[in-house]
C-alpha cells in the first residue's frame, strides 16, 4: 500500500467514504504524462544564489538534524510518526524563500525528491512548481510568475523583463514534492541580498489534505501562504494528506515550535468518535507545554453537496457537534486561550470553492482565509 494511504482502522464504514475525500489521491503508478511546455528560453549568463545559504521559513525545528535539507520534520519524527506521515513531511509544503534583488530576469535550478509531477486533484505547478511574489512601493504582496516543472531536475527562467528597481520578492516552494536542492538565479550585475528567516513567532497549522495544500493552483495559494501574506509573518504547513488526526508523536512535534497560534484543523480525517477520543488528549498535551499559546479548534469543511446527500451532511454534523462538546469541555475545566472556527462557512454558501468536491480551489482557499483571518487576529490579540 502507498504511504500516501492511511489506514483505515477504527471508523465506520460509513464514516470512510467520507474520511477518504479528505486526502488527495495519489498519483498513478504509470509514468505521469509528459507535461506540454514551450521552448524553453536560452538561458544567459546568471549569477546562482543556494538558498540552503541563508535558510527558508516554515523549516520548524531549528538546527534538529535531518535527513533531507527540505524535509519538514526532523530525523528523529522517522519512527515516532506514523510512515505515512513521516513519507508526507518530506514533502516542502509552507516552505519559502525571500530576498532582495533589482534583477530584470529571475531563474531557478531545483532538483524535486519524486519524479511525480503532480496528483489526480494537482497541477504540476501547484504540486512541483515554485510560486514568486514580491513587494509592490506600497508594501503589500503581489503575486509575479511560476516555475513550470516539466522533470524532475528543473532549470527555468520564472520571469525578465521586470521594471527596474530593488525590491523584496519571496518564493514559496512545491506542496505535493520535496526539494533535493534550491538556487535563484539573477543577472550578475545585480545587487542580491539573501533575508533570512524572520525570528518572529510562526502561526503553526496542524491539519489534512486541505492545510497540505489540495488543491491549489500554485503553491501561494494555499490559505497558510495567503494568511503568512496578510499578517505578514512566518507560518509552518504541518498539513499531512489523509493523515492529520490529532496524533500524540505529531503533538510532541508541535510542542517542540515555539508558536505565536497552534491551528489545529484536522476534522475532515476524523469522524466524531475519534474526535472525541483526540481531541481533549492533544490541546492537553499543548497547553501543558505552552500554558497561553492560543489554541484554534477547526470545524470540517462541509462538502458542498452534502446539502442532497444526507449521510454527508450528518457526517458535518456529527464531527462539528463532537468538536464543539470538547472546547465546551476544555473551557469548563479552565482551559484558557482557545477559540473557535465553525466550520460552514469556509467555502462559501455557492458550492463553487472545490476542486473536487472536497478540496478547495483557489477560490475555496480565499474564502477559508476570510473566514479564518479574524479569529486569528483576535487570537495574536489575546482577546
Amino acid at each position: 500500500m502507498s504511504l500516501h494511504r492511511f489506514l483505515l482502522i477504527g471508523y465506520t464504514s460509513s464514516a470512510l467514504a467520507f474520511i477518504g475525500w479528505a486526502q488527495i489521491q495519489p498519483a498513478p503508478t504509470a509514468p505521469t504524462p509528459t507535461v506540454a511546455a514551450s521552448p524553453a528560453p536560452v538561458e544567459p549568463k546568471l549569477s546562482w544564489h543556494d538558498v540552503t545559504t541563508w535558510g527558508v521559513e516554515g523549516r520548524a525545528f531549528g538546527d534538529l538534524a535531518r535527513e533531507r535539507w527540505f524535509d519538514r520534520f526532523p530525523a528523529s519524527a522517522n519512527g515516532t510518526v506514523t510512515p505515512a506521515v513521516w513519507n508526507l513531511s518530506r514533502d516542502s509544503a509552507g516552505m519559502m524563500v525571500r530576498f532582495k534583488t533589482d534583477s530584470a530576469i529571475i531563474w531557478a535550478d531545483y532538483t524535486l525528491f519524486r519524479e511525480r509531477l503532480n496528483g489526480v486533484n494537482m497541477t504540476p505547478i501547484g504540486a512541483s512548481g515554485l510560486d514568486l511574489y514580491a513587494r509592490d512601493d506600497a508594501g503589500h504582496w503581489r503575486w509575479v510568475g511560476v516555475a513550470r516543472p516539466t522533470q524532475k531536475n528543473v532549470r527555468v527562467e520564472i520571469i525578465k523583463d521586470l521594471t527596474p528597481g530593488l525590491r523584496e520578492y519571496a518564493i514559496y516552494l512545491p506542496l505535493y514534492n520535496g526539494v533535493e536542492k534550491l538556487s535563484i538565479g539573477v543577472d550578475p550585475a545585480a545587487q542580491f541580498t539573501p533575508l533570512a528567516p524572520r525570528t518572529d513567532k510562526p502561526i503553526v497549522f496542524y491539519g489534512t489534505s486541505i492545510t497540505h495544500g489540495a488543491s491549489a493552483s500554485r503553491p501561494g495559494m494555499v490559505h497558510t501562504a495567503i494568511l503568512g501574506r496578510r499578517f505578514d509573518r512566518s507560518v509552518i504547513n504541518l498539513g499531512f494528506s489523509g493523515n492529520g488526526r490529532m496524533d500524540a508523536a505529531v503533538g510532541d512535534l508541535l510542542n517542540k515550535i515555539d508558536a505565536a497560534i497552534y491551528v489545529i484543523d484536522c476534522l475532515p480525517n476524523m469522524d466524531a468518535a475519534a474526535v472525541r477520543e483526540k481531541c481533549l488528549p492533544l490541546v492537553n498535551q499543548l497547553r501543558a507545554a505552552h500554558p497561553t499559546t492560543p489554541i484554534v479548534l477547526v470545524e470540517d469543511r462541509r462538502f458542498p453537496n452534502s446539502w442532497i446527500q444526507p449521510n454527508k451532511n450528518k457526517f458535518h454534523n456529527d464531527n462539528h457537534a463532537a468538536l464543539r462538546e470538547c472546547f465546551e469541555k476544555l473551557k469548563a475545566a479552565g482551559i484558557t486561550g482557545l477559540f473557535y472556527i465553525p466550520g460552514d462557512d469556509l467555502l462559501g454558501s455557492d458550492f463553487e470553492g472545490t476542486t473536487d468536491g472536497s478540496h478547495p480551489n483557489d477560490l475555496g482557499f480565499l474564502r477559508q482565509a476570510d473566514v479564518m483571518e479574524p479569529i486569528l487576529r483576535a487570537a495574536l490579540a489575546g482577546r
